[in-house]
């Protein structure tokens, strides 16, 4: 990638974005003031503004059926921190690795893509926050609607071969990460995240430098990111420039007190009531949508009207999705596309005849393991991992 390139594209990002002049209207995502504007920042086709600083930038619902990879310039972006990296160069960037390891490492990006061993995995990855727009009652937080997530094919080098060079010490338990973002002020925690030394050495968690064939995209990043495939997008943290080995679990703001869910089998609460004990966020919920209609949609009545979506879940790969025309009473099991592999979306399609009148379409996903979703919604004072089944109201006629 052109240095020249990036630091012009990446110094637009100082001024937030800019409105598209060809879209007026902005997008009314459907719950209480769910007006947003839609914006082009460098790299990017037309995304729904949440915040500029830090940018907060989601998916439109749209492009999820036009595939299932998720293109670059239509992949959500989420920060935390509004003191986001605005150049970097490639030629100087390194990658430390340091803490309980025998042998220290500044990777420049030439000898991560040369001296490793490359592996790609197509994964999702979704904000803990994704749907957070329609719980009820509603809760702090990113009102999100369905578009905080995507998938792709990342490329990039195993963390356990780059902590097998570096040489992990007896005694260590937790390796942290740490990217370029920054805190505004400083008594804003720096954003670290962790996982246990066996998960980090999984051989599926990736240090990334490349997305769906190209470099990794700047707001989604570049030049480095952390892949945890089957976990929220918490973990994968951008701009990744640190990895610490550590001999105790990290007790940062960002594992001990954020992003943290009911330590409890759903994840729930009563509606409204605080969690008794909370543990960190990690597996992705089992999900699945239609991507081909939209809320409110006409449908001829007495054809068949064809159903398209996806579905996903936190690793265990999904072995069914059902589809249902009479708000659940009665379920058809959909044609399940192309495996692209357990932590990525896994297309589907159905054809309902639907007669005359109103009709409410629920899509149900099932899990490997035979975990699904929830008919009705549950709770948490976060708004973290909903994933109740999805309905689609359409008038056929």
């Amino acid at each position: 990638m052109d240095r020249r390139r990036l630091l012009i594209g990446a110094g637009a990002l100082a001024f937030g974005g800019a409105r598209d002049s060809a879209a007026m209207e902005p997008v009314v995502l459907p719950f209480a003031n769910g007006e947003r504007p839609l914006v082009r920042y460098p790299g990017k086709r037309q995304l729904i503004l949440l915040t500029a600083r830090p940018p907060q930038l989601e998916t439109r619902f749209s492009v999820f059926d036009e595939g299932v990879i998720t293109p670059n310039d239509a992949f959500f972006v989420r920060y935390h921190l509004s003191g986001i990296p605005l150049s970097i160069d490639p030629e100087t960037f390194r990658l430390a690795v340091k803490g309980k390891v025998a042998r220290p490492l500044s990777l420049s990006l030439a000898e991560l893509k040369s001296g490793f061993a490359p592996v790609e995995i197509v994964a999702v990855n979704q904000c803990s926050g994704n749907s957070r727009g329609f719980v009820s009652p509603r809760v702090a937080g990113g009102q999100l609607a369905n578009g905080a997530m995507g998938n792709a094919r990342w490329r990039g080098v195993p963390l356990s071969a780059i902590l097998d060079k570096a040489g992990v010490q007896t005694g260590a338990r937790q390796v942290a990460f740490n990217g370029l973002d920054g805190p505004p002020l400083p008594e804003t925690p720096d954003f670290v995240k962790a996982l246990d030394l066996f998960h980090a050495g999984d051989g599926e968690v990736m240090v990334a430098y490349a997305m769906n064939g190209e470099d990794l995209p700047w707001l989604n990043g570049y030049p480095l990111r952390l892949v945890v495939p089957g976990y929220y997008g918490t973990y994968w943290v951008k701009h990744l420039s640190e990895i610490i080995v550590l001999d105790q679990p990290f007790d940062g703001y960002w594992m001990s007190k954020a992003y943290r869910i009911p330590d409890n089998d759903c994840a729930c609460t009563p509606p409204g009531e605080p969690a008794v004990a909370t543990t960190p966020i990690k597996r992705l919920a089992t999900r699945s949508f239609i991507t081909n209609l939209a809320d409110g949609a006409k449908v001829r009545a007495a054809a068949k009207t064809a159903l398209r979506g996806i579905a996903f879940d936190g690793g265990q790969g999904i072995g069914a999705v059902l589809v249902s025309a009479d708000g659940g009473k009665n379920w058809t099991q959909a044609r399940l596309g192309e495996n692209l592999g357990r932590y990525s979306f896994r297309e589907w399609r159905a054809e309902l005849s639907l007669p005359a009148g109103p009709h409410e379409l629920k899509t149900l996903a099932i899990a490997g393991a035979g975990r699904s979703q929830p008919l009705e919604p549950l709770w948490n004072p976060p708004g973290y991992m909903r994933n109740v089944v999805e309905t689609i109201r359409v008038q056929a006629s």
